[in-house]
């Protein structure tokens, strides 16, 4: 497999050279025309699935590595994505790390986007020998190094984009979320001189129907603090977003990547499911194919629809949304550790305890990364 992936990514350059005057950066050609990636199906493939194994990857945390803490089944592990009218190009490590030669890639945002970034390191990792690859930490940045390529695949802590009160990557668990507004170039400084940026920003602001917005800054005496609805703050962080992209990235140099928000399923009343239930001990997906889960989300989605739509800024939205939705299957549940080990009682009591906002990896993730790996090289 990895001679194969070598073989096809030698194969890039003359398509690349072929397309460069029509296709946008990285790209080496065409997507299938009319086909939308992101509607399909989930397909049984024990073929092909999973994409790695779980006990490979030294850079997996524990928050997700279901298998290693006691999940039983792993049928979650072998479904693939299937859109309705085309196929999604095969993931080349080998390919994505050739033109990632002498750059940067970065996932900016909340611990999903960190799973996100982890999956793709996973992805990617196999075909670099064990001298030639490292991670390590620096502040908010989490930075894996492909050395002979001259690469890195870096992830960003910042949860709201803007600048927080949970912004420090280790202790940012607090009860009263405030974000400062217009501050998205306290954590954008860091960004400048990315190639590849692929963000995300949903579940922090989704604490309550309103929202602590800081005039001013958090080192001010006296500081002014408004309640604004969520759907207005969220908005704010969005028109943030796409200033700075706007001001800080090239169309002819950068690509940017915008991942939309991952589903939770912590209500199973949600899909008439036991109403004290959620997605502990779920092991298939839900069947309804318009299932959609709260309203809140269907706000989210639509603010993002109508600030990226008001933009001339070039982003290429990942809509893995409505694709996850069913994946009640695929969350880590009791299966990980949650700031350490669950013990007995907590195993016992997964109404409370279950986490079912993050992922298993593999898994879901790596799902979403053949997305972008398909969008970044067939737009």
């Amino acid at each position: 497999m990895i001679t194969e992936e070598r073989e096809e990514a030698e194969g890039w350059k003359d398509l690349k050279e072929k397309n460069k005057d029509k296709l946008p950066p990285f790209a080496i050609g065409e997507g299938e025309k009319d086909c939308n990636l992101f509607s399909g199906k989930w397909v049984w493939d024990e073929s092909s699935r999973p994409l790695y194994e779980e006990s490979e990857c030294p850079y997996l945390l524990p928050q997700v590595t279901c298998q290693e803490h006691g999940r039983p089944d792993k049928d979650y592990l072998y479904w693939r994505w299937q859109p309705s009218d085309c196929l999604i190009p095969r993931f080349n490590a080998s390919l994505m790390l050739e033109n990632l030669r002498g750059k940067r890639m970065m996932f900016v945002g909340d611990s999903l986007n960190r799973g996100q970034f982890r999956s793709m390191v996973c992805l990617l990792h196999k075909v670099i020998p064990n001298e030639a690859k490292s991670l390590h930490k620096i502040d908010s940045f989490t930075i894996f190094t492909a050395k002979d390529y001259n690469a890195t695949i870096e992830f960003y802590w910042a949860p709201f984009l803007l600048e927080s009160n949970a912004d420090h990557p280790g202790k940012h668990r607090v009860p009263d979320r405030i974000v400062r507004k217009d501050s998205i170039d306290t954590h954008g400084k860091h960004w400048k001189g990315v190639d590849i940026m692929v963000f995300n920003t949903y579940i922090w602001w989704m604490s309550g129907r309103t929202f602590k917005i800081l005039n001013g800054t958090f080192d001010d005496n006296i500081k002014d603090i408004a309640d604004v609805p969520t759907d207005d703050a969220y908005r704010m962080g969005i028109e943030n977003l796409l200033r700075w992209i706007k001001q800080n990235m090239d169309p002819k140099r950068n690509r940017v990547f915008f991942t939309s928000m991952s589903p939770s399923h912590a209500w199973s009343k949600e899909w008439g499911g036991d109403p004290n239930g959620n997605c502990y001990n779920e092991t298939k997906m839900i069947e309804d194919p318009n299932y959609w889960g709260s309203d809140s989300r269907k706000s989210i989605m639509q603010i993002i629809g109508e600030e990226f739509g008001k933009s001339k800024v070039p982003i290429t939205f990942l809509n893995i949304t409505q694709l996850s939705m069913p994946r009640r299957d695929a969350h880590t549940s009791i299966y990980k550790e949650r700031w350490g080990p669950l013990n007995p009682e907590e195993k016992a009591n997964p109404s409370s305890y279950a986490d079912c906002i993050h992922w298993c990896l593999p898994g879901l993730q790596d799902v979403w990364n053949e997305l972008l790996f398909a969008k970044l090289f067939y737009p």
